[in-house]
């Protein structure tokens, strides 16, 4: 008959130190949670709560209304519905040039170029630069008079253009702020992913006959799939919360000129609080905006992913 020796009991040392492995992943990663907790899920919660009522600051009193909020913005009040279409369209006309230009602008800086680390910092000077002073630059440039665009059509002999009035020239003003601002971020992005792309690919290729432009487009854009995602998706929520460029375009109103033009969703948000005293239709209109946002982002996703699965 075979006796089974018990395990040694662990002392204190022991087991606290057998409790600290298992606890301080947890503990390490609990801040991010913690704080994600407080300033995201919270106001999140807090925000549809609201929507779901009538609710005017400075009025204590609070009285459930349910959808009729949501309702009151997709049905009545017409400022909303054309402040998505707004949105949209500087959206695209912003996003996909960006991303065009910062894929190519880091292309070209993965080169063998003198002094790669100075320009690499020039490409960065318009996101540490104020958005006001950028905000005001972009509004001379755009401007109907003395604007330096309408200088150039001029020019040439053609008419200058008040491009606040236009819905289309509104956007491509604003469109072009946000370009010159964040086109050096996701270059740098795509850079910094361009570099860890094996070298014996490219000297594969170079052997068997392919082209630089042959070796961009079969080489390094496949390789870009994840970064690429990761701009589209940042870049959509970006461009579908933009408020400063349009607002300083403006010159500080949230009306987004006389008709309403360039009025983005975020700005109505902000308008009907600021405005208004109301709450409740505020909140409700930035939940609908973060339904777009992950509709946008989700479309965008599929789109990048499926262009690139038949690569």
């Amino acid at each position: 008959m075979t006796t089974q020796n018990a395990a040694p009991r662990l002392s204190w040392r022991q087991r606290l130190t057998k409790a600290d492995f298992k606890a301080m992943p947890y503990a390490l990663v609990s801040p991010y949670f913690i704080l994600f907790a407080v300033f995201g899920v919270f106001p999140m919660a807090y925000t549809l709560y609201a929507s779901l009522h009538s609710w005017k600051l400075g009025n204590p009193n609070r009285e459930f209304v349910g959808l009729d909020n949501y309702e009151f913005l997709l049905t009545t009040y017409d400022r909303f519905n054309w402040s998505i279409v707004n949105t949209l369209g500087m959206f695209v006309m912003a996003t996909v040039p960006q991303l065009v230009c910062a894929m190519m602008v880091a292309n070209a800086l993965n080169k063998r170029l003198r002094r790669p680390l100075l320009w690499r910092m020039l490409i960065l000077a318009p996101i540490v630069t104020s958005v006001v002073a950028v905000g005001v630059i972009f509004a001379r440039i755009w401007g109907n008079e003395y604007g330096m665009i309408n200088g150039a059509l001029e020019f040439i002999g053609l008419d200058g253009v008040d491009w606040r009035t236009g819905r289309l020239s509104s956007w491509l003003a604003i469109s072009s702020m946000v370009d010159w601002r964040w086109m050096g971020y996701n270059a740098l992005i795509f850079l910094a992913a361009m570099q860890t792309i094996p070298k014996n690919l490219y000297e594969a290729a170079t052997v068997d006959g392919a082209s630089p432009r042959q070796q961009f487009w079969k080489i390094t854009v496949p390789q870009l799939k994840p970064v690429l995602i990761f701009t589209v998706f940042v870049s959509s929520v970006g461009g579908m919360t933009m408020f400063v460029e349009p607002m300083m375009f403006g010159s500080g109103a949230l009306n987004g000129g006389a008709n309403g033009q360039f009025q983005t969703t975020a700005m109505v948000l902000v308008d009907i609080l600021r405005t208004h005293g109301n709450y409740g239709i505020s909140a409700a209109a930035g939940w609908l905006l973060f339904l777009v946002v992950v509709i946008v982002a989700a479309v965008n996703f599929l789109v990048v992913n499926r262009i690139q699965g038949n690569k």
